[in-house]
């Protein structure tokens, strides 16, 4: 499990995300939900690269209570987040809704 935070003064656009994510080979994807959507547990046979790039997210691995906030890690536009395959994680959407990008590899 990887997260890198943006440490850039400007919150970074969509296009220049997507483009560091095709870069990698990846072929990311947009999703958006609204304010305090809640994904239930799951988990991906891939693993996951998402950019957050609107909003905010709460991602939750009930299985790594040792990684961030009991488990809890905040997403913020630019921050990025790797997921290896299996890892259970559910999400909750923050108050302003969230966009994110997203590609399996």
């Amino acid at each position: 499990m990887q997260v890198v935070r943006w440490q850039e003064a400007v919150p970074p656009q969509e296009q220049e995300l997507r483009g560091r994510m095709q870069q990698e080979g990846l072929d990311p994807y947009a999703w958006s939900n609204g304010p305090h959507y809640t994904y239930a547990v799951h988990s991906d046979h891939y693993e996951t690269v998402l950019y957050c790039v609107r909003g905010s997210i709460r991602f939750v691995l009930p299985d790594h209570s040792d990684i961030g906030n009991k488990g809890a890690i905040d997403l913020s536009p630019g921050d990025r987040m790797v997921l290896p395959p299996g890892t259970r994680h559910s999400a909750q959407v923050g108050p302003q809704g969230v966009t994110c990008i997203e590609a399996a590899r």
